[in-house]
């Protein structure tokens, strides 16, 4: 059976109902006497077929957040609270991903849920060929599988992201980093998942590269019908990318929205920092003005807003109310946290 049958054979929901959903997520890591918080109250929804990007500056919480998402992290970082409510395509009543057992896991690794990491060198078994990781993961969830028919899916994987199937039989090193981290997504769809996390898969590789494999992406979210959570610190490729956008900021989102919003209006002033903070393709030459500042301790984290500290539009109050996300702008399921937007319109007058 090929990759999209099987897709297509799995696949009975209907695109746009929710296949997973965050509720009140906090993870802590439990090293000394004071435990530090590095995700704070995370709550989203992701539709089936969709993308959503989470970017935000290195100490922001991402990794955190996708590690917990995908239950890979290790002590002494501990989910504290909150749930990751999964949907199956089967219309069972949801799971709880927190609540489940590492047995009870290995249900949903690989055909439910699936990731990819930034560094594929690191991802891929240096002394195994690339076909024999791929018959490894296929065998273990489809034990009726023989291996000849599990090469040649795993030739077919390859063809899917672009690769010779020829090269099923290389080793990690004899492909470029490119190859490499496509051969990662490949591994990642091989039993047909419902949710690809992809953790900075494009930082390792130059920009065509990385603009070739975003391309890949998008293809094979279009063909297969998967939904993608994707971690970047670079707000630039999730506009090209992504469908809706999540800014974390000291373990927070603090705005969220559809793509095409957070470009022309953000709400927050550090999404307009991360926005500002890179040249578009085309526009007249201008000053770039990036960030001052950086991002704020965790073990001592400011009072009220923690952008506050680094905020050019911090007012009375900043330092005191820790903001909750709001709907704003016209834009449905736009939403941020900051107090600016509490006030009649003055965000509008300040921002954009």
């Amino acid at each position: 059976m090929t990759v999209q049958a099987e897709y297509q054979r799995s696949s009975t929901a209907p695109v746009g109902q929710a296949v997973l959903e965050v509720r009140g997520l906090t993870v802590e890591y439990a090293t000394g006497s004071v435990p530090v918080r590095a995700c704070s109250d995370v709550s989203f929804t992701l539709h089936r077929g969709e993308i959503l990007g989470v970017a935000g500056e290195s100490g922001s919480g991402k990794s955190t957040l996708i590690t917990a998402l995908t239950r890979l992290q290790r002590p002494p970082a501990v989910t504290t609270g909150g749930e990751i409510l999964f949907h199956g395509r089967d219309g069972a009543p949801p799971v709880d991903l927190v609540a489940l057992g590492s047995k009870q896991l290995r249900r949903y690794r690989w055909t439910a849920l699936s990731i990819v990491l930034q560094s594929a060198m690191d991802a891929l078994n240096p002394v195994m060929r690339i076909g024999a990781q791929f018959t490894d993961v296929l065998r273990a969830r489809d034990r009726s599988l023989n291996k000849r028919d599990a090469w040649t899916r795993a030739a077919e994987l390859l063809a899917l992201v672009g690769i010779s199937a020829d090269r099923v039989r290389d080793y990690p090193h004899q492909l470029s980093g490119g190859m490499r981290q496509r051969a990662a997504i490949a591994l990642a769809l091989a039993c047909g998942p419902e949710l690809v996390v992809m953790d900075e898969p494009t930082t390792a590789v130059d920009v065509v590269m990385q603009r070739q494999i975003l391309a890949q992406v998008l293809r094979l979210r279009r063909e297969l019908g998967f939904a993608v959570i994707f971690v970047t610190h670079d707000l630039s490729l999730l506009l090209e990318l992504a469908d809706r956008i999540a800014i974390m900021y000291a373990g927070r989102i603090v705005e969220v929205g559809e793509a095409a919003a957070l470009y022309s209006a953000p709400k927050h002033p550090y999404t307009q920092g991360l926005r500002d903070s890179f040249p578009p393709l085309r526009a007249p030459l201008r000053t770039l003005n990036g960030i001052p500042g950086t991002p704020p301790d965790l073990r001592r984290p400011p009072t009220g807003c923690a952008f506050h500290p680094r905020c050019a539009r911090r007012t009375e109050g900043c330092d005191e109310r820790l903001p909750v996300l709001l709907p704003v702008g016209p834009e449905p399921g736009h939403e941020a946290a900051c107090l600016l937007n509490e006030t009649d319109g003055e965000m509008e007058g300040r921002i954009g």
